[in-house]
């Protein structure tokens, strides 16, 4: 199953539902695709809400990180939210679960923002 994506605004923040699989290829652009498109609309808070996302690859892990970079260089933020075991593990192994800010609940992570 490729990248699904919905994106909706809570308080301000773009919080993008992503299920699926985040993978070299289709799942990588898809989620550079949103992240550029929101970017564009000047949409500079985005929360990424891995929950339903039951796989990721090191060119997914690398897209993460990519993200993280340009929202970051555009004076924006980007934070993850409720993360799967799979992909908490994955982050704790490479060391960028310091990098990113990661939340378990959607309040506490759109009040993070303000």
């Amino acid at each position: 199953m490729n990248l699904k994506t919905t994106t909706r605004q809570v308080d301000g923040v773009n919080i993008v539902d992503c299920s699926g699989r985040i993978t070299l290829g289709e799942g990588s652009v898809v989620l550079r695709d949103i992240v550029k498109d929101l970017l564009g609309k000047g949409q500079k808070k985005i929360l990424l809400n891995l929950g339903e996302v039951n796989y990721i690859d090191s060119s997914g892990i690398g897209e993460l990180v990519s993200a993280y970079t340009t929202v970051k260089n555009q004076g924006g933020e980007l934070k993850l939210l409720n993360l799967t075991k799979k992909v908490h593990d994955l982050l704790q192994i490479t060391k960028l679960y310091t990098v990113f800010d990661v939340k378990d609940d959607e309040t506490s992570a759109v009040k993070a923002f303000r």
